[in-house]
């Protein structure tokens, strides 16, 4: 595992703390990050001048800055786009399977919900958006994980614990990397139960020009609903709408 450098650590927990928060005072922020007031005033210091926190002129008080809006504008864009180009699709999933269907990406070692649609039947799963997971433990997750270089997922969980949301949940790296190589021949991936028992998750990625992967759809509900014999027939739809979503992103 890659080094991690302690000054920037600690300037991102800063970050952090002022994101849950209005305002808060050198002596706050210190106390919250475990940080001593003088190294959190230096480290306050260095973010106000980039731009990256700014200072009250009143209260001395420090607040978030409006360099993260600026540098996450871009990112807003990307988002809002494959979200437009995705929803009609999820829709027609959720029409033909009466499932609930979600978009997701992928963020360091987790998943994220960053849209979805409602199942129809009377007992379904609501997703909240913006909600993350590990990845390894959710079909979408997967997807996103057998697309990568298997080298690239090494460097990604290699090295640290894979939590178990479940007895189901695969907690070692080999058992994963086998997982994902199923999971290519295939072209689908599944989660029996390995983050919630009693749900099952069929989940196929929206795929650029060069097959990295940049977003997963899923299908999600109650496992005797969505691990069965028909599972292949429910991939097949699910990657038919993922090309034409990479499709109308023109990636």
């Amino acid at each position: 595992m890659a080094q991690r450098v302690q000054s920037l650590d600690r300037a991102l927990d800063l970050i952090e703390a002022l994101a849950g928060a209005d305002e808060l005072g050198v002596s706050e922020l210190a106390a919250q990050t475990g940080l001593v007031p003088s190294t959190a005033h230096r480290l306050l210091a260095t973010l106000v001048a980039r731009g990256y926190a700014a200072q009250n002129p009143v209260t001395g008080r420090y607040l978030l800055g409006y360099k993260l809006l600026e540098l996450t504008s871009g990112l807003q864009d990307r988002m809002a786009r494959l979200r437009t180009a995705a929803r009609p699709h999820l829709e027609a999933i959720q029409k033909e399977t009466g499932e609930t269907t979600n978009l997701c990406v992928l963020e360091g070692r987790n998943v994220v919900y960053v849209d979805s649609v409602s199942g129809t039947r009377s007992v379904r799963l609501f997703t909240d958006i913006g909600h993350a997971i590990p990845a390894h433990t959710s079909g979408a997750g997967k997807a996103l994980l057998a697309w990568q270089d298997p080298a690239e997922v090494d460097a990604l969980l290699g090295g640290v614990t894979l939590s178990a949301s479940t007895p189901r949940t695969l907690t070692t790296l080999e058992a994963l990397q086998e997982d994902l190589a199923r999971i290519r021949r295939r072209g689908y991936a599944t989660d029996n139960e390995e983050h919630e028992l009693g749900v099952g998750c069929v989940a196929t990625p929206i795929l650029d020009r060069t097959g990295s992967p940049l977003a997963a759809i899923s299908v999600s509900g109650p496992t005797t609903r969505i691990l069965h014999a028909d599972t292949a027939d429910t991939a097949g739809l699910l990657r038919e709408h993922a090309e034409q979503v990479a499709a109308a992103l023109g990636t």
